[in-house]
């Protein structure tokens, strides 16, 4: 008996040991550092959120953005402990299921400002054109990176099939939902990913020529008088000379972070951020929050902390020795660049309001559990480089 009770123990030691040497090498070879960076730019996110929402019903958006920072956390595991190349081997399943999800804005799509980019599930949003963004990423590379081995990447018919399953994703995205603003970021992320990919620069001339042709067609065809007006009010005075209407949101939250001066009013005592001056100033404008409370060293700080997630992409991307790895690297990275460049330039009303988060800050489920899948994705590629795939490189 004793001897049993002995064998159970040691049997379930060894057990206890293996699953701890698992976590173990997962820890060593996982990128921890990116994960870090995500969870303390998430957490400086949640402070804010707090702070924009504790005076007012929207508290609960601070719960809300905790769990979906616990899951993120769970899905960057997840998603690092699978191989990219894999699922770009599915590419065309991903492509397909891509189109699909985005389809149901059709039926159920909801929202404001002229958009219909939510799936609502009682007080819970689903933004699909905020989750598509990994799979687009993964296909777009899968292609640059098949025809860079066959040495076919600048040759017509291959850069037309790359537009063609961009546009219609794109087109998908602009009829179901109207949302120009992430629309936009799959534009950023192809010419990014097609320039580090190889493709020749007078190709890429070309196809912003060609993209600039078109801009009346959409302008005209997709976008409502609201929307044009929207993101031409920046630049046109005449369109709201006394800033009261389109204008009204970047011009307060613009009065908001020039208040903060260098080290801000205190947190939770930002005078327009406790007073709800700032309309959606947890969303699109948290920016402003970390503006006037923080002053210029709290946006500062998240300026630093969003570069260094996005250099740490870039790295992992070089290192990788895997052109599939480097593309996604790139395009992930492209995504946090532009996300970043827009959210920022809205709030310092030098770019239009379009409804874009601010990675990791923002308040938005689907957002923020989408980018720490993508940066899962990341630590992935770092975890299995493939040196024997550096031929990939070769034009």
């Amino acid at each position: 008996m004793l001897k049993l009770t002995a064998s159970i123990l040691d049997d379930r030691s060894g057990l206890v040991k293996k699953k701890l040497d698992s976590i173990l090498k997962y820890i060593r070879e996982s990128d921890m550092l990116l994960l870090s960076l995500c969870v303390s730019c998430t957490i400086y996110g949640i402070i804010l959120i707090y702070s924009s929402t504790k005076n007012t019903a929207g508290s609960s958006s601070v719960f809300i953005q905790i769990v979906s920072l616990i899951i993120g956390i769970g899905l960057y595991i997840l998603f690092s402990l699978l191989d990219v190349d894999t699922m770009a081997d599915k590419s065309k399943v991903l492509y397909v299921l891509s189109i699909l999800f985005i389809s149901t804005l059709f039926i159920w799509g909801v929202g404001d400002a002229g958009n219909k980019a939510w799936l609502r599930f009682g007080s819970t949003g689903i933004q699909p054109a905020e989750v598509v963004k990994i799979p687009y990423i993964i296909i777009i590379a899968k292609m640059i990176s098949d025809y860079k081995e066959r040495r076919t990447l600048n040759t017509p018919i291959s850069l037309l099939k790359i537009i063609i399953v961009f546009g219609i994703l794109f087109i998908f995205i602009l009829i179901s939902s109207k949302d120009l603003g992430s629309a936009l970021v799959y534009v950023f992320i192809l010419i990014i990913m097609l320039f580090v990919g190889g493709v020749d620069l007078k190709w890429l001339l070309l196809g912003l020529g060609v993209v600039g042709a078109l801009i009346p067609l959409a302008w005209g065809v997709f976008l409502s008088d609201n929307q044009r007006a929207r993101i031409l009010a920046p630049y046109d005075p005449t369109i709201d000379p006394k800033g009261l209407t389109f204008l009204w949101q970047p011009n307060q939250s613009k009065i908001a972070i020039s208040g903060g001066g260098f080290l801000g009013q205190g947190l939770f005592h930002g005078i327009m951020t406790q007073a709800g001056s700032v309309p959606k100033q947890y969303t699109d404008f948290i920016f402003s929050v970390a503006g006037e409370e923080l002053g210029f060293a709290g946006c500062f700080l998240i300026i630093v902390l969003l570069i260094a997630i996005i250099t740490r992409c870039i790295y992992v991307g070089i290192k990788s020795n895997n052109t599939i790895g480097m593309l996604v690297c790139t395009g992930i990275a492209a995504m946090l660049i532009a996300q970043t460049f827009e959210n920022i330039g809205m709030c310092l009303g030098l770019t239009p309001v379009i409804g874009l988060t601010l990675p990791f800050l923002s308040y938005g489920g689907s957002s923020l559990v989408t980018m720490f899948a993508a940066m899962g994705i990341v630590s992935g590629i770092k975890m299995r480089p493939k040196p024997m795939r550096a031929r990939s490189y070769e034009r």
